[in-house]
């Protein structure tokens, strides 16, 4: 697929596409890992725009278009992910792994005369829409690789990636190995482990444990943690259309420096805490709860892997804490927990949280993601946000920089409310963040980002206290109205709750209301432990059970983060007169109740 716009351009390009051969690997096969498993069970469910993942090299000056094709082939030979298929009948989803010895690749290349006025922003479009098309996993070649050229000459290397074989982390060893290998440089033996080697060390006693103890952890947050961080009203479906913001900053890096050197802390455990403690603070939330993606990167064996780890490392991150700096006492912990916690059977994490879910009566939802790509040895600029400067940027501008500049991109539809990339962290404070635009207007959004700025800059002198921050960043928490209730850890109206239960019954009459059940000692956050809803039903005799009522709202649960089923159901024959007082219910007959999970009360 072409976009309107890349058509036009096309017109004045020469294309080609050339296939290019490979030999020299070992052939081989096994089990996929964890993390394959996992991206194929997304691959094969989700359209391909939104999975695949997508980069643009830029070309040293001099490089001939031979030596750009000779050291893709030499990536292809030194990385046996890039040899990879996943053979499998119609219908079922791969359980092997095949690297093959050789085969071929194509490259197509896009020769011009004059390339458009903005070369990088082009090669990022024509890289952007390469994803639009499935790869065959029984089949393709991982890469569909575009080289774009001016009179011959190599500018950029355009390219989407199969998520089965390669993650944003991977990416940036491949372009950084691409590079070398053009400067002239001898690429260091492989130290880190290939995907059949992490697939037989997953499958050991001890990996078996490891993946059993993720799901334990998982359990526990997903079982007592808030449902979704944004549980407040316009956070509405699964999937939103958010625009790129992106933030530049010189002050952001000198102040996450001064931060870092005054606390002793790292500057991405001080840049993460920042983070949370400011999204906890606009959702109003006592914890903040995160999918932190590349930090299974943190073995030494598995930092330069080329491979798909792209398993959530699940934060969750306690807020209630009186300052800044004892939050940031408490967040490499939590971190090293989550990271520790971040490779399970993703077929055995799916099927806790559908039994752990249906039992709380929540959905799981993903609603925030922080992905540090900031100590990569090469970050992605492209695929995610505008590059910084480089050294012969005109004014000096790549040793100094904006002190904060604030730039809006493209628009992707992600299934969840708020994605932030770490590019960098100095010289320059770097990061691309896409905000569901019903929760961020784009005053609100870049509001945000100048508001974890400020943050820094006060933490850079002296401690913050947390109940402060609106005043130090300008970021208010969200307002919710007074039908809002804390109840089992998350943010819930029951009286969305209630419309829900009753248009997923047909329009019966439905009364919710917050009880005070026992407290189930299990870690819920203070001030809602043992708090729960209870729900009536006026079924006006028509055959319904509590197991039903339960199935049926759960099923209309996705995408109505403000919506948790009822602990209890109880089901009468007709509404009372004062149907919106809870006590007018208690006296009506009683025709059956129970929790719905196949638990009689």
């Amino acid at each position: 697929m072409v976009s309107q716009r890349n058509s036009s351009r096309l017109k004045d390009a020469r294309a080609t596409t050339v296939t290019v051969a490979y030999a020299g690997g070992e052939e081989r096969r096994g089990p996929v890992t964890m993390g394959q498993a996992n991206m194929i069970r997304c691959i094969l469910r989700d359209e391909p725009a939104h999975i695949n993942i997508h980069d643009v090299w830029p070309a040293p000056s001099g490089t001939r278009r031979e030596a750009a094709v000779d050291a893709l082939r030499v990536l292809a030979v030194r990385h046996e992910a890039l040899r990879t298929t996943f053979p499998h009948p119609p219908g079922s989803a791969p359980h092997e792994q095949v690297v093959a010895a050789e085969g071929t690749f194509t490259v197509t290349f896009l020769d011009h005369d004059e390339l458009p006025a903005e070369p990088e922003r082009y090669a990022e479009s024509l890289a952007r829409e390469a994803r639009d098309d499935r790869f065959h996993l029984d089949r393709d070649f991982p890469l569909r690789v575009t080289l774009v050229a001016l009179d011959g000459a190599p500018v950029f290397v355009a390219l989407a990636a199969s998520h089965a074989v390669a993650d944003i982390s991977a990416l940036a060893v491949l372009k950084e190995e691409w590079l070398a290998v053009l400067s002239g440089e001898t690429l260091p033996p492989l130290t880190a482990l290939t995907p059949l080697d992490l697939a037989a060390e997953e499958a050991t006693p001890a990996g078996l444990r490891k993946s059993a103890a993720s799901l334990g952890y998982w359990e526990r947050i997903i079982r007592t943690g808030p449902q979704a961080m944004f549980a407040e009203p316009g956070a509405e479906g699964t999937e939103v259309r958010v625009p790129q913001l992106t933030l530049r900053s010189r002050r952001g890096a000198r102040a996450l420096a001064l931060v870092a050197e005054r606390t002793g802390g790292l500057p991405q455990t001080v840049l993460l805490t920042a983070w949370c403690a400011l999204l906890a603070h606009r959702t109003g939330q006592s914890a903040c709860v995160a999918a932190v993606p590349t930090s299974n990167r943190y073995e030494p064996r598995l930092a330069r892997s080329v491979n798909t780890l792209s398993q959530d490392a699940l934060l969750t991150l306690d807020v209630r804490v009186p300052s800044f700096d004892a939050l940031l006492s408490k967040a490499w912990g939590a971190a090293l927990n989550a990271y520790r916690h971040s490779r399970f059977d993703a077929v055995s994490l799916w099927e806790m949280i559908g039994r752990t879910t249906f039992e709380r009566g929540s959905v799981f939802a993903r609603d925030i993601v922080f992905n540090d790509v900031s100590t990569l040895p090469t970050a992605l600029p492209s695929a995610h946000g505008p590059a910084s400067p480089g050294p012969s940027s005109p004014g000096g501008e790549a040793v100094t920089g904006p002190e904060l500049e604030l730039g809006w991109g493209e628009e992707q539809v992600l299934p969840t409310r708020v994605l932030t990339f770490v590019h960098e962290t100095e010289p320059l404070l770097r990061l691309g963040v896409w905000a569901d635009p019903a929760l961020f207007p784009r005053d609100r959004a870049e509001e945000f980002l100048v508001g974890l700025v400020r943050l820094l800059e006060a933490a850079a002198t002296e401690d913050v206290p947390l109940d402060a921050l609106t005043e130090v960043t300008g970021v208010r928490p969200v307002e919710r109205g007074p039908e809002w209730e804390r109840v089992d850890g998350s943010w819930v109206s029951p009286q969305a709750v209630a419309e829900a239960l009753s248009r997923a019954l047909d329009g019966v009459p439905v009364h919710v209301h917050v009880t005070a059940d026992p407290p189930r000692g299990d870690g819920s956050p203070e001030g809602d432990t043992g708090r729960g809803l209870t729900a009536y039903i006026a079924s006006g005799g028509a055959p319904l059970t509590p197991a039903a009522a339960h199935a049926a709202l759960m099923d209309a649960l996705p995408g109505r983060p403000g919506v948790l089923a009822p602990r209890r159901y109880v089901i009468v024959q007709d509404p009372p007169a004062e149907a919106d007082r809870a006590g007018a219910w208690l006296g009506q007959q009683i025709l059956s109740e129970g929790t719905g999970r196949d638990r009689r009360m």
